[in-house]
């Protein structure tokens, strides 16, 4: 059977969740379906930290065209090529297919449904465009997500719940749950000028992140502990200029580091060695960085909202995320209490076993193909 998929994203220089997720999942197709042909597109050169293996059964085609690529060349070369099934890991899909093309599309969030106002306004005329009529006529639909299914069918009514099914995204065992490496840690704090304890937050920055909220939180509790810093490691993505002077801006500013561009490796480096994971995010389709941190065998912070009830279980502290205060007064608890530092490290190793990327790559292959 031949399978084409979309896989662009992994051109790009930012890495981020969605980009993580479809690396994964080519990283096992290849060896879990050896009899299937896997035809994947891209457009530029990929990117080093995001380039997938070469099976055997893997076919790259790249095919580059500076503008509309998934609406013409790309859709050009599926007609040419006449693939079975056609799976679009990103929230859109071309207008013109040809005919019996079976198309599954993965939603990894909706939100800028929800949040238009942290969108650039070209972005969020092609989010909803695209998303709207990917949604409306693909085939299949996979969400990440509990939280994400129910909101396609709120946003989607019209939409039939069968045809939308959940399939969790799995975490980088190799990566975070292995030995820690003292002296690479060491190099990464020293590169990264981190000489204290830390809490940590990884993913993008931008204004659905919520970074203010735990900047002012970190302000809080650096009144009383001075002896701390907050290291927010992540690339700039779209409207990050508040983010950016928030921090600059602080009175504790020198103790506020910004990584900016990151490496797989170097977050791994940062996870295991701090000594909190805080995600304050207003909204996530799934919150991979919260498997991570529980991999990492550090304590997870985050919001109450969205899918990360769903992902950190009874394993997280939860906090409302608007509330500075409360966030503040759980960061404290955290820092102080070792007993509750290690039951939430230990109920962390249990939730992580409902999730791999291995399950993710399986479950989907089989909705791909049935």
């Amino acid at each position: 059977m031949k399978i084409a998929i979309q896989a662009a994203d992994l051109d790009a220089k930012r890495i981020d969740g969605t980009r993580v997720y479809i690396l994964n999942l080519l990283k096992n197709f290849g060896k879990l379906d050896p009899s299937s042909e896997f035809v994947i597109y891209h457009q530029k050169d990929f990117n080093p930290e995001l380039t997938p293996p070469n099976f055997p059964n893997y076919l790259f085609r790249k095919i580059p065209l500076p503008f509309y690529w998934t609406q013409s060349r790309f859709a050009f070369e599926l007609w040419k090529d006449q693939p079975r099934i056609l799976w679009m890991p990103m929230q859109t899909m071309p207008f013109v297919r040809r005919g019996g093309l079976r198309t599954v599309i993965t939603i990894h969030d909706l939100a800028f449904k929800y949040f238009p106002k942290y969108f650039e306004q070209k972005d969020l005329i092609k989010l909803n465009l695209f998303s709207d009529y990917a949604i409306k006529n693909a085939n299949k639909i996979i969400a990440v997500s509990e939280s994400t299914k129910k909101d396609i069918l709120k946003f989607y009514p019209e939409i039939r719940e069968e045809k939308v099914k959940v399939i969790y995204h799995g975490f980088d065992e190799e990566r975070f749950s292995g030995e820690r490496n003292l002296e690479e840690e060491k190099e990464v704090l020293k590169r990264f000028s981190i000489s204290k304890k830390y809490i940590l937050y990884v993913g993008a920055i931008q204004p659905r992140k919520n970074l203010k909220v735990l900047i002012r939180a970190f302000e809080k509790i650096k009144k009383e502990k001075p002896d701390i810093q907050l290291v927010l490691a992540g690339g700039e993505a779209w409207l990050s200029q508040d983010v950016l002077k928030a921090a600059q801006k602080s009175i504790f500013k020198d103790d506020i580091k910004l990584t900016r561009k990151i490496t797989f490796k170097d977050v791994g480096n940062l996870m295991k060695a701090a000594e909190v994971f805080v995600f304050p995010s207003l909204y996530e389709g799934f919150g991979l960085p919260i498997l991570e941190a529980f991999a990492s065998k550090i304590p997870v912070i985050t919001a109450n909202n969205s899918s990360l009830i769903e992902v950190g279980g009874d394993a997280a502290l939860y906090f409302e995320a608007t509330n500075e205060n409360e966030l503040a007064d759980k960061i404290k608890k955290v820092l102080d209490d070792e007993n509750l530092r290690n039951d939430l490290i230990q109920k962390g190793a249990e939730q992580l076993k409902k999730f791999s990327w291995e399950k993710c790559a399986q479950e989907t292959l089989e909705y791909l193909k049935d």
